[in-house]
């Protein structure tokens, strides 16, 4: 380390003789900038609401309705200034932690930046390209989930789009907490882009809100002229150009390979020469993937542990999605053979990556592959799919949630993945048929995602072929399936005995007259989560019949029932200890004094009550 630092210091005196021009560009900068704000020419701003909605990660919402969307964000706002729970708002799936404490959560990847938070996204069109002044986001209940806003290059209604697609972030900070609920217009200060844009997109983490997160509408602010202000940029100095010469960049150790008296100096790497190989490995292993390409330029030492496949085990590269290309796998390629558990999300959009890119890396590194998350990449293709069956017979884990342009018949190439255990299809275009061709071979499957998959046509069929052939299976996730009933779900109870979760909101077909919901209380002893979100028809006997028979019930969203007393959710707490989340927003027999009385005598559950101004 010293001696590198004697080397820069050698090089920084070299370069002092330049030091009178870099004050010099400083002075004309001042100059440039003093003369121009005199005479900067008035520019109109344009303000406009989003166009259309490009994509995004999740929602409440239907595939088939308008109701808690993403949809709902183009165009001029429909509840703002108002605050409180509205269905013409948009809502992601998910808020809190819940579902990170949940057995079908993933586990998370190592050397995830600090810096990224992002957990949902939202891209969207405008009609016009400026260049950015403002973006405003009408937030309209639990606001603060926003951590990223950021800009495209590309104009999406473009006949002729550009080879390189640029993006750049206007915005971004920590996820926060915001005490109130109310109704806010979040308008962050942003940088001044380089380049006009139409397209933007918000990041949210909603982990730290006590409940769902509703946007009502996103301003672009923004002049059509580029500022005259920002034409003159003043170069960034690199530590490179500290050197005066090629040949000192090549061989920045030469002047001090030789002493005053003639003699030659052999300095090696210090310190480092003399630790362990498993020391340094660990060292390094702490780095984040873009330090660690860094850091293979500085020696050669170095660069034999940061190219160590050992280092590559493990590799989210869904931070990096708005740089990540062909080329950028290609380079990874050589590290990655030791490779078993791999993070592609929303990465490869808009043609960054193509198919025979990901081909190549995944039949160079997808042999010792257990997990592969691919959420919202919609590059995929039945091909990758393919490919994917063909070169990773191992895989354990494998997440598509809303690759919503992925063909039918592409998922049929899933069921020669006979030994996966979890499944994520939530918002894809899955067919039965295939659906029934991946259980049949499938029945290593402990967890399975289903949500919002409207293309399947008879849950029943599929909940009698989980029970008799996935009987291990350990959470299920049937959000908004429209076609479950009573049959299918108690042969689902008689035969998954061992569930732990059951999403079963927004089945509106499954009604507690039929006892359904008792009989599953019964057969389901190690229940932990249960959604019965919006079923009207959830009563004091089916609460009743969870209190007596599911005493490890961790999670219970009933929201929206009109049948269920204080009672009988009394007795729903005293029965179950580890009781974390209670939703009973918009339950007409339960009000907010009953349940501040709840909260107070069980003050370890959140227990959530929606409102509607």
């Amino acid at each position: 380390m010293l001696t590198l630092l004697s080397m820069f210091y050698y090089i920084c005196l070299r370069r002092r003789s330049r030091s009178g021009t870099r004050g010099e560009a400083l002075t004309s900068r001042r100059a440039v900038e003093s003369g121009q704000r005199a005479t900067l020419p008035i520019s109109v701003e344009v303000e406009q609401y989003a166009k259309e909605v490009l994509d995004f990660s999740s929602h409440y919402g239907s595939e088939n309705s308008m109701s808690y969307t993403m949809w709902n964000l183009a165009g001029m706002p429909n509840v703002y200034p108002s605050s409180g729970d509205f269905t013409q708002t948009a809502v992601f799936r998910a808020y809190g932690t819940w579902w990170e404490q949940c057995a079908s959560a993933p586990l998370p990847f190592r050397r995830t930046p600090k810096a990224f938070h992002s957990q949902d996204y939202i891209e969207l069109a405008f009609e016009e390209p400026v260049y950015p002044t403002a973006v405003e986001v009408l937030e309209t209940y639990h606001p603060g989930a926003i951590v990223q806003i950021m800009a495209c290059s590309l104009n999406p209604f473009s006949q002729n789009p550009p080879t390189d697609v640029r993006w750049e972030v206007l915005w971004a900070e920590e996820p926060t907490k915001v005490l109130t609920p109310q109704a806010r217009q979040f308008s962050p200060s942003i940088k001044q882009l380089s380049f006009p844009t139409n397209l933007i997109r918000v990041e949210v983490n909603s982990s730290l809100l006590k409940y769902y997160t509703e946007l009502d509408a996103v301003v672009l602010r923004g002049q059509k002229e580029r500022p005259i202000l920002s034409l003159y940029k003043m170069p960034r100095i690199d530590i490179c150009d500290l050197s005066d010469s090629d040949e000192e960049l090549s061989d920045p150790g030469a002047s001090f390979r030789q002493a005053g008296d003639g003699k030659h100096i052999n300095l090696g790497n210090g310190y480092f020469d003399k630790l362990p190989y498993e020391l340094i490995q660990l060292i390094v292993s702490h780095l984040t993937l873009p330090d660690l390409c860094r850091l293979t330029q500085t020696c050669k030492l170095l660069h034999q542990h940061c190219c160590d496949p050992l280092q590559y085990i493990q590799l989210s590269l869904q931070p990096y999605w708005a740089r990540l290309s062909d080329t950028s796998l290609g380079h990874l390629q050589g590290r990655c053979t030791l490779l078993q558990r791999l993070n592609l999300s929303w990465t490869g959009n808009r043609g960054a990556l193509t198919l025979t890119g990901f081909s190549s890396f995944m039949k160079a590194c997808g042999g010792s592959l257990v997990c592969l998350e691919l959420s919202c990449c919609h590059f995929l293709s039945e091909p990758c799919l393919e490919v994917i069956s063909q070169t990773c017979p191992g895989l354990q884990e494998l997440n598509l949630s809303s690759c919503d342009r992925l063909h039918p018949q592409a998922f049929t190439h899933i069921s020669k993945l006979t030994q996966l255990r979890r499944l994520v299809l939530y918002r894809t275009k899955i067919e039965q048929t295939a659906m029934l061709s991946i259980l049949t071979f499938c029945i290593e499957l402990r967890h399975l995602n289903l949500g919002s998959c409207v293309m399947i046509d008879d849950y029943d069929v599929v909940a009698s072929m989980l029970a008799v052939r996935c009987r291990s299976l350990r959470s299920l996730d049937l959000w908004r399936c429209r076609n479950l009933t009573e049959r299918g779900l108690a042969e689902l109870a008689a035969g998954c005995r061992l569930l732990e979760e059951l999403d079963l909101g927004w089945c509106s077909t499954l009604q507690s007259s039929s006892g359904c919901f008792q009989h599953l209380a019964r057969n389901l002893p190690c229940l932990r989560k249960l959604f019965l979100t919006a079923n009207r028809t959830v009563c004091d006997s089916d609460i009743e019949e969870l209190a007596a028979n599911c005493p490890a019930l961790q999670h219970l969203d009933i929201l929206g029932t009109r049948m269920v007393s204080s009672s009988s959710l009394r007795k729903l707490l005293q029965a179950c200890p580890k009781l974390l989340l209670l939703d009973v927003s918009f339950c007409s027999q339960v009000d907010a004094r009953i349940v501040q009385e709840l909260c107070g005598l069980f003050p370890n559950v959140a227990i959530k009550k929606s409102f509607t101004q």
